[in-house]
């Protein structure tokens, strides 16, 4: 079983039941919450300390040196991207749905980062929830995904480690994006940076996946083929 930090922390999928099941093909992406190649991405944060900006910063600006996307962060005035720290857990709005929320609430959240939180964890977290708000979704959940899942026990892990009940598991972990919702490359990549930590007891076959903290060589590739130069 991959080494864990305790508490376990995983990115909390911002759907209230389950997401659509109408989409994808290795990284995966929702078909219509792409920003566009070269669009401005205003990002503002809406509190938290400048040193815990600064890390969030310069990790999220490592998806431009493989997507043409400008990602600008501005002090004040209207942004697609509103971050927030607050406790609990962590989350994005996936692509242009942030549109869709007011001005002056998150679009996005960091549940854990401080300034003594290790490099390697926001390196992790953050370019996992950037990824969501350029349109990418959980790897996981990816329509080809093929993962052979333990069910109870994966409801027992996620008990004890994050307290979600079978109903958030099932939002979570099982339920899967439809393959004409979402645009991807054919196959769950297990090294993608959106792809959740699974320890190997949680599958009927021993499959596992690490914590993912870089930029998969698929995830590199495919983004640049929604966001070409």
């Amino acid at each position: 079983m991959p080494t864990e930090p305790e508490p376990i922390r995983c990115c909390v999928d911002v759907f209230d039941a389950p997401p659509p099941t109408r989409v994808a093909e290795r990284m995966a992406l929702m078909k219509d919450e792409t920003w566009g190649s070269g669009f401005k991405l205003r990002v503002r944060f809406l509190e938290g300390e400048k040193a815990v900006q600064d890390k969030v910063k310069k990790v999220a600006l490592q998806w431009m040196d493989h997507a043409n996307i400008n990602m600008v962060f501005v002090k004040d005035g209207d942004a697609e991207v509103r971050v927030a720290f607050r406790p609990g857990g962590s989350w994005s709005e996936v692509g242009k749905r942030s549109k869709k929320i007011e001005q002056a609430k998150p679009s996005m959240n960091f549940g854990w980062l401080t300034p003594v939180t290790a490099d390697d964890e926001y390196q992790r977290v953050v370019l996992h929830e950037f990824g969501h708000a350029l349109g990418c979704i959980h790897e996981h959940q990816h329509p080809a995904g093929g993962i052979h899942w333990n069910k109870q026990k994966v409801y027992d892990y996620y008990k004890r480690t994050n307290g979600w009940d079978p109903p958030r598991v099932d939002t979570n972990i099982f339920q899967a994006y439809s393959a004409d919702l979402i645009k991807g490359t054919g196959q769950a990549d297990p090294k993608s940076i959106m792809m959740y930590p699974i320890p190997a007891a949680l599958t009927e076959d021993g499959f596992t996946v690490g914590w993912n903290r870089e930029l998969s060589l698929t995830d590199k590739k495919f983004i640049k083929t929604l966001y070409p130069f």
